[in-house]
């Protein structure tokens, strides 16, 4: 059976992200004992063109294609060895995740990337994030934000929180301040970095935090890791 009569409905998968097509595409992969790249992307099947129009049909395997990229790119499937013309495998990494389970826990990963993030923050926070707990994850994420800044400002263990970033930070004698940026510069720094703990970590301190959305969670995370560069690069 061709596989956009087993995919998401035509117009559906005209919306979808090529993340959230792949699995579909992975699957199928799986049930086929030859696969080949160009047989499986080859706009020629006249049902679909009757229902999507031509146009459209185009659009559809122009998504398929960029679904199958990301397959690539995560090293699911590989060309076939010893084969020419788009002869390809599903890989042992693809045989791991087919499953729906598998393949949204590797989707989470995904969504942290590790390129540009600082280790010791990915030590940190990788595992709360894979197991989904968010708000863990986060806290510990901005937790690390504040051990550097009071490290690096040597500071004392009674300095946390929002107090702590405003004495480290403050415009006019603040020990991680750059005196010779603008006055609004030092003042916009100090702030950023008291909003972002008075809303990414206290909250945690205090209460449970409804934290559900893996992209939110690594977005925050990322954050995190920016504010972390900030720090590291004060001398």
């Amino acid at each position: 059976m061709s596989f956009w009569k087993e995919a998401p409905p035509p117009d559906v998968v005209l919306e979808m992200e090529p993340e959230e097509l792949a699995p579909f595409i992975l699957r199928y992969l799986k049930t086929q004992r030859q696969i080949n790249r160009y047989n499986f992307t080859l706009n020629n099947d006249a049902e679909l063109i009757d229902r999507l129009g031509h146009a459209n049909a185009d659009l559809y395997w122009r998504c398929v294609m960029e679904a199958w990229l990301y397959l690539e790119r995560q090293g699911f499937v590989a060309p076939q060895p010893g084969n020419q013309n788009d002869w390809m495998f599903v890989t042992r990494r693809g045989e791991q995740v087919v499953d729906d389970s598998d393949f949204d826990a590797y989707k989470q990963t995904y969504l942290l990337s590790v390129d540009g993030l600082d280790p010791v923050l990915l030590q940190k926070v990788k595992a709360d994030f894979l197991r989904g707990d968010y708000e863990s994850a986060v806290f510990k994420a901005f937790k690390e934000i504040e051990v550097r800044v009071r490290k690096k400002a040597n500071l004392t263990a009674a300095d946390i929180g929002v107090q702590l970033m405003r004495k480290a930070f403050n415009p006019t004698d603040g020990i991680l301040t750059d005196q010779t940026s603008p006055p609004g510069e030092r003042s916009a720094r100090m702030e950023l970095f008291t909003g972002a703990i008075g809303v990414y970590k206290n909250p945690a301190s205090h209460r449970d935090v409804d934290l559900t959305d893996p992209r939110e969670a690594a977005d925050i995370i990322h954050t995190a890791n920016q504010l972390l560069r900030v720090v590291e690069r004060i001398t």
